[in-house]
């Protein structure tokens, strides 16, 4: 039996020059935000507490509580609402088609019994308010020519639903039902954000222009605005009121959050300053904000969540991350149960059982990462620029990298661990053998290669092919010298791992199959592991060499014992939204996986 015990989640969507949504219940002092297809739950007194709603058929943009914290209601790109409960394992509710694009933004009416959306469309078709259980519309919301980024409902009565976007506008509309009652062009740019402060009273409305406008809640007369002094120097893309209506956060593009007082007459000036990094790097840009209870949250480009303490503002933030895209692959540092994950887009993160993220490694040089091997003192990389790139590791940071050309891109890179200096790489049409950043030899096979795996004193080599064939070689020096062929796959090679006594060696195919193998007689050693029903795309040994598992594209991780049948598998069944791709065993009780819902997941396994 497995059960999950830690996962560590992703970070947040981001785009360039977009602000993104945070949301959150101040009864429960969670927090929702989104990434692909799924929406994260995280609750800020427990960061490694995560739930995960992953029934969108599309990227999810927003997602909102209800006021009695009892629902959710998240949109997609598709214009489609989901309403489901946060109790009894995300039960679904109701699901509206809404707007025929994007949506970028939706509220509840104080009363939870509406919502209203705004997004992208044809026509006209830009807001749409309805009622929260029938999905009938409850008002008319011309007035917008050009997407509506952001969109807000008055928490008091009389009702109010104020709207902004890309043609510069902030519209008001009166109701219920509703229709419009006047628009206002006081911004010179994209209006990104607009918020409605919890007395019901005031509205803010941030832009790309660097200003922060205030207007009354009921008129929409305008009272004032934010204080040139202090201010922001590039585009503001989020606000966030405190709960008692006197103060607001904001974030921009030049890196800064900012906590403005906001007086009765409506003038705001700036109180404090918050700088989340000093770095100056494009990933620090801040892209979105919150405001909940005493914590105020920021979140960066590069997908960095800081939370401050609004009772002292001076104190530093408590941060975390995760990764934005695909965790392709997944490693362990024995020595000091540190694991490491990488996505395609470059990014490695370090992550401690128990503690979660514990920060980024960062190397200038390393492009977009296809496959990572560690060591304790040093990672080895490849992507898809032909290179090999090997970074020297210490105290977790990176050291002076170097990297060799091997003239085709590589498809699998293994280590020697016993030699770390000694690599295998596999091409399209062959291998190649690195000493350091040494190219040994360059050999061509003379069929297409898919996988591959060296022993780890560097002795033997094993090449599995597109043909589903495992070729083994014995290397000595710069040659390969073929010793047998394994015919047992249906499918292409996809990986191949020794066990770590090295007396066995597992293999998986993009058929759904994966084979164990004795190394000394090259006999099968466990087969019938037959159970995924999609391309496998890892597998990973237990440290005592006892236990194999595989990770496939069917969302799916099985766990298989050597010596027993494979029917007596234990499967994890929705490891990972969209699939598994890396798999590694932290002990012989702690296997942890990762997939492409940006995910890494910790399960712990248990005798029934």
């Amino acid at each position: 039996m497995a059960q999950l015990s830690e996962t560590y989640a992703c970070a947040p969507s981001t785009e360039r020059g977009r602000g993104i949504l945070i949301s959150g219940d101040p009864k429960s002092n969670s927090i929702l935000y989104c990434n692909g297809r799924s929406v994260l739950v995280r609750y800020l007194d427990r960061p490694l507490h995560v739930q995960v709603y992953g029934e969108h058929g599309y990227p999810v943009t927003v997602a909102r509580y209800s006021p009695n914290g009892e629902w959710i209601a998240s949109a997609d790109v598709s214009g489609t609402v989901r309403i489901w409960g946060t109790h009894n394992e995300f039960v679904l509710k109701k699901e509206f088609k809404v707007l025929s694009g994007r949506i970028d933004d939706l509220q509840w009416s104080p009363d939870g019994m509406r919502i209203v959306a705004c997004g992208d469309g044809k026509g006209k078709s830009l807001v749409r308010a309805f009622m929260w259980d029938s999905g009938s519309t409850v008002g008319d919301f011309d007035g917008h020519s050009r997407r509506v980024l952001s969109c807000d409902f008055k928490p008091t009565r009389p009702f109010r639903i104020v709207t902004c976007g890309e043609d510069f506008l902030v519209n008001l509309y009166e109701g219920p039902p509703f229709k419009f009652k006047l628009s206002i062009r006081d911004h010179s740019n994209f209006v990104n954000c607009v918020r409605f402060s919890p007395d019901g009273n005031k509205f803010i409305t941030v832009s790309s222009d660097k200003k922060g406008l205030i207007y009354d809640a009921k008129t929409g007369d305008k009272m004032g605005e934010f204080s040139s002094e202090d201010g922001h120097t590039g585009s503001i893309y989020a606000v966030s009121w405190n709960p008692d209506s006197k103060q607001v956060l904001t974030v921009s593009a030049d890196k800064s959050a900012k906590v403005w007082e906001i007086s009765e007459d409506g003038s705001g000036k700036v109180v404090k300053t918050l700088v989340c990094s000093e770095t100056g790097a494009v990933e620090d840009m801040l892209v979105g904000c919150l405001w909940q209870n005493d914590h105020l949250i920021t979140v960066s480009l590069g997908g960095i969540i800081n939370i401050f303490s609004g009772s002292d503002l001076d104190q530093a933030p408590f941060s975390f991350s995760g990764h934005m895209k695909n965790v392709t692959t997944l490693t362990v540092l024995k020595n000091n149960q540190k694991m490491l994950s990488s996505s395609y887009d470059g990014i490695i993160i370090r992550w401690i059982q128990g503690v979660g993220y514990s920060g980024k490694i960062k190397h200038k040089d390393i492009p977009q990462i296809k496959c990572l091997v560690a060591v304790e003192e040093e990672i080895v990389t490849s992507g898809f620029d032909n290179k090999v790139w090997r970074v020297p590791l210490s105290d977790g940071e990176c050291g002076e990298a170097e990297h060799v050309d091997i003239g085709s891109q590589p498809m699998d890179v293994s280590l020697a661990f016993s030699s770390p200096g000694l690599a295998l790489v596999s091409t399209d049409t062959g291998v190649v053998l690195l000493n350091g950043a040494k190219v040994v030899s360059n050999i061509n096979l003379g069929f297409p290669v898919t996988a591959c795996a060296i022993a780890p004193d560097g002795s033997e080599a094993i090449v599995g092919g597109q043909d589903g064939k495992l070729h083994v070689y014995s290397a000595s020096g710069d040659t390969l010298k073929e010793e047998a062929v394994l015919e047992k796959h249906r499918g292409a090679i996809t990986v191949i791992e020794y066990s770590p006594d090295v007396s066995m060696f597992a293999s998986a195919d993009g058929f759904h199959e994966s084979v164990v193998w004795d190394r000394a007689s090259k006999e099968v050693k466990l087969n019938n592991m037959l159970f995924h029903t999609a391309r496998l795309n890892c597998l990973a040994w237990s440290p005592n060499s006892t236990l194999v598992a595989t990770g496939s594209l069917d969302t799916c991780v099985v766990i298989y014992e050597i010596g027993k049948p494979a029917s007596s598998r234990i499967t994890i069944k929705h490891a990972h939204l969209g699939g598994v791709y890396g798999l590694a065993f932290i002990d012989d009780l702690n296997v942890v996986s990762s997939g492409e819902d940006a995910c890494v997941r910790v399960w712990r396994l248990t005798k029934e």
